[in-house]
């Protein structure tokens, strides 16, 4: 009896490509997972248990046809409730969008299906992907948050209610909930992933990102998702066709990294803490600690401009016609953003350039950046989805960032390290960060 929720996902590929497994097998492994936990993760925004096994089956048959198969085949994928799909609904995780759908589907959700994947569902989120939470609860305590604003792409992963799932950050909003909910979140270079037909909080800003239990399994992911699209500017061409390749070989030699504890290392938790000083301990061969830059600071500041500005201008009709529906977290932001002047904005912009030419430096000397993914374990209470402070500074730099969950912090519950690279190294970041994961686990 093969243990479907043990396998990599490109081991699942491979046995359903040699027909020792069918991808209905799969889906209605996972639909069982669903069946026990989703009463108390609350993972799921839409979820169709019927029409899944409908397209596993349609797989299936594919399969059997003798068709050509893609590199996800028959492989279902949850996608956070931002990304535009024609067969359910795009609800954004706001009462004003209930029941509405988009016109079409994002573009990664059409590189998706022509990767053989098959869309799972559509996995909760936190309030137009900004702060106010939505329903899901943490995997491993339901009385805590699992983060945000990528809740359910996190969390279904985390309960092996999915075995991959597409999420966004803007601030934190990939890697905080890996963190919290215990799975490896990745968010690629800016540029790589279209974000065509996906929710716009902020055009400087928005990064998708992909969640896994593996680094190789969100890099089979993120193979398929990075194409250069020309529905969106920010995108490049970027060629991923040794991509899983460099990453399982990993570095060529052993890498040396900096840890950067940041000014705000005294707001983490004491076991949280100690957990990170045995990390530093452990690989004291392989890392050097640094103070943080000092320009780290105005990122912080320059970020939020940006990014409440945005929020003002792309959601200024919700403001105007249903202010009343959105939560206070929103509400003080677009008041916010429409009270910074264009003059600030322009800095915090001209900005973004010369503190990447500042931090690429680093890369000269060593293989990659590693701190915190968030200042402790999930915060009791659902309430709040947890601080973006340790994130904030590579969503505005648009840096690979990737969260291994590797660490174990109060009451056991999981911890994850934050490894960051240089843009567009994404091959040689992906490898790093498999050598890192398995050097963890032995």
């Amino acid at each position: 009896m093969i243990d479907i929720l043990s396998l990599k996902v490109e081991e699942l590929v491979s046995k359903i490509k040699d027909s020792q497994l069918t991808s209905v097998e799969i889906c209605k492994k996972y639909i069982e997972r669903v069946n026990e936990f989703e009463k108390g993760v609350k993972a799921w925004a839409h979820l169709n248990k019927k029409l899944l096994l409908e397209k596993a089956a349609e797989a299936d048959e594919h399969r059997r046809s003798g068709k050509p198969t893609g590199p996800l085949h028959g492989i279902p994928v949850a996608v956070k409730d931002i990304v535009g799909t024609l067969d359910m609904p795009t609800e954004c995780g706001t009462v004003i969008r209930k029941g509405k759908s988009y016109s079409q589907n994002a573009e990664i959700v059409d590189l998706l299906l022509s990767a053989g994947a098959i869309v799972m569902g559509k996995t909760a989120t936190s309030e137009l992907a900004y702060l106010g939470p939505s329903k899901t609860t943490n995997p491993h305590d339901y009385t805590r948050t699992p983060g945000g604003s990528s809740s359910g792409s996190a969390a279904s992963v985390a309960s092996f209610m999915a075995p991959l799932s597409i999420g966004s950050q803007t601030g934190g909003s990939v890697i905080r909930p890996a963190s919290y909910c215990g799975v490896v979140g990745y968010k690629p270079t800016y540029g790589l992933i279209s974000r065509n037909g996906v929710l716009k909080t902020s055009e400087k800003l928005d990064h998708i990102g992909v969640f896994g239990r593996s680094v190789e399994d969100v890099a089979l992911l993120a193979k398929v998702l990075i194409k250069k699209d020309n529905y969106d500017s920010a995108t490049v061409h970027y060629s991923t066709e040794n991509m899983l390749d460099e990453v399982k070989k990993g570095p060529l030699f052993e890498p040396k990294f900096i840890f950067y504890k940041t000014e705000h290392w005294k707001i983490i938790e004491k076991k949280s803490r100690e957990a990170f000083e045995y990390f530093i301990k452990s690989f004291k061969n392989n890392i050097e600690v640094f103070d943080t830059p000092s320009y780290f600071k105005d990122i912080h500041k320059y970020h939020q401009i940006i990014h409440e500005t945005d929020l003002a201008n792309n959601f200024a009709l919700y403001y105007k016609n249903y202010k009343k529906k959105l939560s206070k977290y929103m509400q003080d932001a677009i008041a916010k953003g429409n009270k910074h002047s264009a003059k600030e904005y322009a800095e915090a912009i001209d900005f973004m350039k010369r503190s990447y030419e500042s931090y690429q430096e680093v890369f000269e000397d060593y293989h990659g950046v590693l701190s915190p993914s968030s200042p402790g374990v999930a915060p009791k209470g659902l309430k709040s989805t947890g601080t973006a402070e340790f994130n904030k500074v590579w969503s505005y730099l648009g840096t690979p960032c990737i969260s291994l969950p590797v660490l174990q912090g109060e009451g056991n519950l999981p911890l994850g390290v934050q490894l960051i690279g240089a843009r567009f190294d994404d091959h040689r970041f992906l490898g790093i960060a498999n050598w890192l994961e398995k050097e963890c686990n032995k």
